[in-house]
């Protein structure tokens, strides 16, 4: 089901690659004359037809496997250049082109050596991917290795453990800064309403996911209670607090969301201020000014419309 959802995302792709290798044969058809059977080199053909289809099918393997992004274009349009240019080679043994024709020459090498520079890139992004979700993997390895009370759905530390850190912050570094964030998942109500609990379970943890790939090792990310999650932010002033809280509130709303039929645009809204009281005031503090910002949100909207 999964699969099979990765590649309508990548529908449009597909259809454009069948189109062209399927353009490519009238093109030989158009351009040279068909050989007679006698002379197919069937080594040849096994060989650079058998190449064109590898590389086909490791373009399907890799778009049912990955959503859109650059990492995914660059191994697609490179994948998709490598199996046309075999393709290209492959219908040579059966279409004699004339040899002061050099056009089918020039695209088949092209073709196989520009498909695999652009593998190459995006090799190197997916290497730099790749280091990303270590890191990760790290925080989360963290969390477990230090027995803190973790919330059920995101596996983030509890409001419980919130507490205690930002109490822990106020009695460890007297005189640091500690800046305290609150990020709550607009309209999530709604996901639970139209599409259920579990999909609700599932846009939380990849908001939690989104949230973690985006800040410091030692930043804290807890689920503070149902579609709200807070930061603790170890030296660091309300200025760069608030500048994170926006960075973070934009990846979130660039995450396209696929519920079973549907794709989720999800946004967040956020409040700021310093650790300096105690944690309850503190989150008291940080929730009212959420929903504030929810009602101002709600009235710009209204007033947008005309109503």
């Amino acid at each position: 089901m999964l699969k099979n959802s990765m590649l309508r995302l990548h529908r449009n792709f597909i259809i454009t690659a069948c189109v062209a290798l399927i353009a490519f044969i009238f093109l030989y058809a158009y351009m040279g004359t068909p050989k007679p059977f006698i002379k197919w080199k069937w080594m040849d053909i096994v060989g650079e037809g058998g190449t064109s289809v590898m590389s086909g099918l490791w373009l399907l393997i890799m778009l049912s496997s990955r959503p859109k992004g650059l990492v995914t274009r660059l191994f697609a349009f490179g994948l998709a250049a490598i199996m046309l240019g075999s393709w290209a080679d492959c219908l040579d043994e059966f279409f004699a082109i004339p040899k002061e024709d050099v056009w089918d020459n020039w695209l088949e090498s092209m073709l196989v050596f520009a498909g695999m520079l652009i593998v190459t890139a995006g090799m190197y992004y997916w290497r730099e991917e790749q280091f990303t979700l270590n890191e990760h993997l790290q925080k989360r390895e963290r969390l477990f290795r230090d027995h803190r009370a973790i919330d059920r759905v995101t596996q983030l530390s509890n409001a419980d453990y919130l507490r205690l850190q930002i109490k822990q912050e106020l009695d460890s570094h007297p005189g640091v800064p500690c800046a305290l964030v609150l990020l709550d998942i607009d309209q999530f109500h709604l996901i639970n309403r139209q599409h259920g609990q579990h999909e609700g379970d599932r846009v939380l943890q990849a908001v939690s996911h989104m949230l973690l790939l985006n800040l410091r090792n030692e930043d804290v990310l807890c689920r503070y209670a149902g579609d709200r999650f807070a930061l603790v932010l170890h030296d660091t002033s309300l200025e760069e607090a608030q500048a994170l809280a926006v960075h973070l509130c934009k990846m979130v709303r660039q995450m396209r969301y696929c519920a079973k039929e549907a794709t989720l645009e999800i946004s967040m809204r956020h409040a700021c201020t310093m650790a300096d009281d105690a944690p309850d005031t503190l989150l008291s503090r940080l929730s009212r000014a959420v929903e504030a910002n929810a009602l101002a949100s709600a009235e710009t909207q209204l007033a947008t419309r005309g109503l």
